[in-house]
């Protein structure tokens, strides 16, 4: 089976829903991914904070254009359709290209836009894209063990609960960050599917 999947090798794309667009990061977004993220709020699980100012949120996209360019990240930026706004950011990392799996990560979607229809709509497209257009066999999720909000986010998406990775990371402000992980198949992605498109449809 394996043989017939295609080369897998992530690059910058654009994918949309009539909600949501999903479309390469660029310098040219600063100021909107600034604005999307500068609330505090947002980085209480996720140190160091991206969006602190203007100037560390354009540091946060060089770095992050750098990383495409090495092939290790492909971030893009979310817009909300009808506004045409930046309201937040997502990104695949943690590519592995021989064994075919690739991490979403990295997102933070603007507080007015929490809790609504932003996240499901933009993590399908990012499923959707791994495991039928790049031929992904895994899909991982990572969030802070404490960010109960996130686990349940991941977990409505039909993310399953693998555990916690212990003393994963070193934070910004030196705490010791403990890690729950989350992984979707491609076995299990038809069924999840089936599940996301009626939300979304909803």
């Amino acid at each position: 089976m394996l043989d017939t999947l295609p080369e897998f090798n992530p690059q910058p794309v654009t994918l949309s829903t009539d909600k949501v667009t999903l479309r390469p990061l660029t310098l040219e977004d600063a100021e909107g991914f600034y604005q999307a993220g500068n609330d505090p709020q947002l980085w209480q699980w996720v140190l160091p904070n991206q969006c602190e100012s203007l100037a560390t949120a354009t540091k946060w996209i060089e770095a992050s254009i750098d990383a495409q360019m090495k092939g290790e990240h492909v971030p893009f930026v979310i817009i909300e359709r009808v506004s045409n706004r930046i309201i937040g950011s997502t990104r695949y990392c943690s590519i592995e290209k021989a064994d075919r799996g690739i991490e979403i990560g990295f997102t933070f979607i603007s507080a007015d836009f929490q809790r609504s229809y932003v996240n499901t709509h933009a993590k399908f497209l990012l499923l959707r894209h791994a495991f039928e257009d790049l031929g992904a066999i895994r899909v991982q999720l990572k969030t802070h063990e404490n960010n109960q909000r996130s686990r349940n986010a991941i977990a409505r998406i039909g993310g399953v609960f693998e555990g916690i990775l212990r003393h994963q990371r070193i934070q910004s402000d030196g705490t010791i960050r403990n890690t729950a992980l989350f992984s979707l198949t491609h076995f299990e992605w038809p069924q999840v599917k089936t599940t996301l498109a009626a939300s979304l449809r909803r």
